[in-house]
């Protein structure tokens, strides 16, 4: 089971017209199997079909021994700067065509929706209704807008979410630094891995995973950057208490194995730490499919590490079962 992997719908509306300001996606299907993705008239990446065929990922899925994928939209449709109720719109109609997916290929795929986070009533509005169209959870950003996964705001969404057992996915988006280091693809390969550490810092200083001792969480790209630097932010945590233990006394390594990370490390010795650290009932197959930054050949890195079959086992589909609060039998 590949809890990461993205989709858009073949054909996404004109937002820009139809709500009067521009900054949303739309494709440019301009050969075919192949589009543009465009926000308004600039290029942001080319897709194949991959990206919107549920068929043509269930073929490729068969090649590459993928039994169920976990399917969320691409993070930049996420579309916090938006006028809230836009947001809403954007997101009803991402959400209607994962449901349809799952629904139509129940075996093969599990869906994930995303929400307004801009403005908790609506997105817990819409949270309860992707709970209701056969979602299990929902992808949110690593911040939104101005507010890190600390903020009330976003405390009250995640309460939600323990309430109606949905399980959270955190993904990178709007990456930190971009401005200043545009050159090299270094908001990709810096910037993504540090907002992923950026989101856990803020849920375990907050104390969130104190007060939402259910909350599923996952944490993309197997937690960005924090595992490297856990060290220094414990560290940080004892030698300042006085600015990083202001909400929450407990410190950040008693959290390990309070939260989900995804394998999407590409590299064994890695993998090896980031298990060691998490458990390996923590640690879940996660690809980025279809995109090149991800795993290109799923479960690849898993296979080859010099494990028991059972804690590959783990890694392959029993993490991402309990994350989901899912089981076997319900793709039978």
């Amino acid at each position: 089971m590949d809890i990461h992997t993205h989709i858009l719908p073949e054909n996404i509306p004109n937002f820009r017209e139809k709500f009067g300001y521009g900054g949303f996606i739309h494709l440019d299907h301009h050969k075919p199997c192949c589009a543009r993705m465009m926000m308004d008239d600039k290029f942001f990446r080319e897709v194949q079909d991959n990206c919107w065929d549920p068929k043509t990922r269930a073929t490729e899925c068969n090649h590459q021994q993928v039994d169920v994928q976990v399917l969320s939209t691409v993070p930049v449709m996420f579309s916090y700067w938006a006028k809230p109720e836009h947001t809403l719109e954007v997101a009803k109609f991402l959400n209607d065509h994962i449901a349809d997916i799952r629904h139509t290929y129940p075996d093969r795929f599990v869906g994930l929706g995303t929400v307004p986070m801009q403005d908790p009533e609506l997105a817990i509005q819409e949270l309860k209704r992707c709970k209701e169209i056969g979602l299990r959870g929902i992808e949110i950003g690593t911040h939104v807008n101005d507010w890190n996964l600390d903020a009330p705001e976003i405390f009250a969404v995640l309460e939600a979410c323990q309430d109606l057992d949905m399980a959270v996915f955190v993904h990178p988006w709007d990456m930190m630094g971009k401005e200043n280091m545009p050159k090299y693809w270094l908001p990709w390969l810096v910037g993504m891995p540090a907002e992923s550490s950026l989101a856990l810092c803020s849920l375990i200083f907050s104390g969130t995973f104190e007060k939402l001792p259910n909350l599923r969480v996952a944490i993309a790209h197997g937690g960005g950057s924090f595992p490297a630097t856990l060290g220094r932010i414990q560290h940080g945590f004892d030698v300042r208490p006085d600015l990083c233990a202001i909400d929450n006394p407990i410190p950040p390594t008693s959290y390990m194995g309070k939260f989900w990370l995804d394998s999407l490390v590409h590299d064994q010795k890695m993998l090896d730490y980031v298990v060691d650290l998490v458990g390996e009932n923590r640690v879940a197959l996660g690809t980025d499919y279809p995109f090149p930054l991800g795993e290109l050949e799923p479960g690849q890195l898993i296979h080859s590490m010099d494990w028991s079959e059972s804690k590959k086992e783990n890694l392959l589909s029993g993490s991402a079962l309990e994350w989901l609060n899912m089981s076997k039998s319900d793709f039978k």
